[in-house]
């Protein structure tokens, strides 16, 4: 097994804490020999846990080709888009200063926060679709094609136009489904579209930040709506994943 960050494992540092004041308050054993033994258990047992980590990624069978590399595909797109709203948020937080301007801040932040969290929604989906025969619940999608129609009556512009997409993806997705074919691909293939036109949209907002009269206050409310849209895009992010 490899050394592995130990605070990237929070479970081994708990158990290595346990033991520590189970040797200290219970045990009555000096601090002086207990701290080297916790230490030595949080490596341990960390090193365990990823071990276990690896194997459980390793299980994982696509069993398809062309899905594997969609997934691969929407992992990549999620990385350069974090890139790009890490870029974002360091630039904003440099021109956004004034306190007229720390709304528009805070939903820039806010938005940069939450695309941090595709990798992880992205593997949630890869395990959901893992195995031969993981074919796409037919309820599921009936429920997830419910949820973008009640939301397109709440939405508008670009954000209504990629619901539209998402709607007829879904549908055609059931009908892949009743027949028993694979639906899995074009889901994923639907998720990588939606992360690339948010990084459309995100490049576009950043443009405007630099080219915007930021002390006008139409302008700021402006880049406070395209940031909205982005906020939409992401949550129909959700509502694939």
């Amino acid at each position: 097994m490899k050394l592995v960050n130990p605070l990237n494992y929070p479970l081994g540092v708990l158990i290595g804490g346990i033991a520590l004041f189970l040797g200290v308050r219970i045990a009555n054993l000096s601090s002086f020999i207990m701290l080297p033994v916790s230490g030595s258990i949080v490596i341990i047992s960390s090193m365990v846990l990823a071990s276990k980590e690896k194997q459980v990624e390793e299980d994982i069978d696509i069993e398809n080709t062309a899905l594997e590399t969609e997934l691969d595909n929407a992992k990549n797109q999620a990385q350069l888009l974090i890139k790009k709203s890490e870029s974002l948020r360091l630039e904003a937080e440099k021109l956004l200063q004034d306190s007229w301007q720390l709304d528009l801040l805070t939903t820039v932040q806010y938005m940069c926060d939450r695309t941090l969290e595709l990798p992880e929604k992205i593997e949630r989906l890869s395990r959901r679709l893992h195995g031969g025969d993981s074919l796409l619940s037919i309820d599921d999608l009936n429920k997830q094609l419910e949820e973008v129609q009640t939301k397109q009556k709440y939405s508008g512009g670009m954000a209504l136009r990629q619901l539209k997409q998402i709607e007829n993806t879904l549908q055609n997705n059931i009908e892949l489904a009743l027949e028993g074919q694979d639906a899995r691909e074009a889901q994923v293939f639907s998720l990588v579209n939606i992360i690339i036109e948010l990084g459309g949209i995100l490049q576009n907002l950043q443009n405007k930040l630099r080219t915007s009269d930021l002390s006008n206050s139409e302008q700021i409310q402006e880049l406070k709506s395209l940031s909205e849209e982005l906020k939409n895009f992401q949550d129909n992010v959700d509502l694939l994943v």
